[in-house]
């Protein structure tokens, strides 16, 4: 607070010296430029449109060359973002360019939830330089920068007005990056129906609330040339990488059966403008609102949800010392919350568990005591048996003796009497 004091003091009060002679920081211009141009730059551009609108035969136009990519069939399952970096070089300037294509938009029947995939690639950019940001040594000068610069978004030549999804699409997006809309393939409508639909077009994005990037009037130098193309958005656009002979010069062109639509003819397509303004003009001022804006208002929102602010209630400048050791300490009074309710439930799941046990020890001892009961009867029944059955036995043993006595004594007197008969029957002979 201290410095912040300083240092606010120090510029109120800084007064203005004339030199007396030639010192030198006036090359400091010439000094960025040099490092600049050392360093090379980047610039990452998003393409959004359904598949079949030619997003990757403009982005080889605009460039004048042939990047990455094949064509894509309407069967994808869902939005893909996919990503390519190049390295191209023009005189002395190295650009590192990353043009990544949104493949299988619009294909789905269900697209509802077309436009998340997007938003969350843009997102995920913007945490991988908050994270390199927020490291201790950091090397955002050597840092790769990912984050998206421009979001071309192609129109279909419908001619009629724009569908729900490119309304909803650039909705969830405009404050996220900078959309220049475009009608991909114009050369499918009139002239005089193409600009009906761009009237139609920015009418529409006006009453739903889209906020689309303008070209920037505040500098004098492109105040005009940006002030007049604001007035063509969007820009209706025809992509060609073949060459065609017109007369004595061979030019980029589509040929058809009833003519030819040259790419850089202004009267044909505003190719030509849209390069100008993405690329000569307006690069940098492209660069400079996804820093200053977009990624801004990210940041902000992402650390006020991890509790950093920038004054506390009183107004005064917040500590980031203080902020930490809060959020810290929060953090901890949380921890120690839910340390406490898992302790309890722990402590009541127990419990719950304790009386589940007793309940079914007490259900076992019963069906026990019951078993036993049973065992015991049936044990008194079968004894019972089994000595009735041991009394049978003896008195069946009993009269067996009887009856062997009587049958031996039966036999003792038969066997006397056959003798008896036998002699008396020898005497009567």
């Amino acid at each position: 607070m201290a410095a912040a004091e300083i240092a606010r003091n120090a510029g109120e009060g800084t007064r203005s010296l004339p030199l007396s002679g030639h010192v030198g920081f006036d090359s400091m211009p010439d000094q960025l430029v040099n490092k600049s141009v050392s360093r090379g730059f980047c610039f990452n551009i998003l393409c959004v449109g359904e598949t079949g609108l030619g997003k990757s035969t403009l982005m080889d136009t605009l460039f004048n060359t042939k990047l990455e990519g094949e064509p894509t069939l309407h069967n994808q399952p869902s939005v893909q973002l996919k990503s390519h970096a190049y390295e191209l070089q023009e005189s002395s300037v190295r650009l590192n360019l990353t043009a990544v294509d949104s493949v299988g938009f619009g294909d789905q029947i269900n697209k509802e939830d077309s436009y998340k995939p997007i938003v969350e690639f843009i997102d995920a950019q913007f945490e991988a330089y908050l994270q390199e940001e927020l490291k201790i040594r950091r090397t955002l000068h050597s840092y790769h920068d990912s984050r998206i610069h421009a979001c071309l978004y192609f129109i279909a030549p419908t001619g009629h007005s724009l569908k729900s999804l490119d309304l909803v699409t650039m909705k969830k997006l405009d404050s996220k990056v900078n959309i220049i809309p475009v009608i991909a393939k114009s050369d499918a409508v009139s002239k005089s129906e193409l600009a009906k639909f761009k009237i139609k077009i920015s009418s529409e994005l006006v009453s739903n609330g889209v906020q689309i990037y303008h070209f920037p009037t505040d500098d004098e130098t492109v105040a005009e040339i940006n002030s007049t193309m604001n007035g063509h958005l969007p820009f209706a656009v025809v992509g060609s990488t073949e060459e065609v002979k017109i007369g004595n010069k061979m030019v980029r062109a589509r040929q058809y059966p009833w003519g030819t639509v040259e790419v850089e003819n202004e009267s044909h397509c505003d190719f030509v403008k849209l390069r100008e303004m993405l690329i000569r003009v307006n690069m940098e001022d492209l660069r400079e609102q996804t820093h200053t804006r977009h990624y801004e208002l990210y940041r902000r929102c992402k650390l006020e949800e991890m509790g950093f602010q920038d004054t506390d209630p009183e107004s005064k400048p917040f500590s980031l010392q203080e902020t930490y050791e809060a959020k810290r300490n929060e953090f901890l009074g949380e921890l120690q919350r839910q340390e406490e309710e898992m302790r309890q439930m722990f402590v009541q799941r127990v419990k719950e568990k304790e009386a589940e046990l007793k309940e079914a020890e007490k259900e076992l001892h019963e069906k026990f005591d019951r078993l036993k009961k049973l065992h015991q009867d049936e044990k008194k029944k079968l004894e019972e048996k089994k000595k009735i059955l041991e009394d049978e036995l003896n008195s069946f043993k009993q009269k067996k003796t009887a009856t062997e006595l009587l049958q031996s004594q039966s036999q003792s007197t038969g066997g006397s009497t056959t003798l008896k008969k036998d002699k008396e029957r020898k005497n009567f002979f």
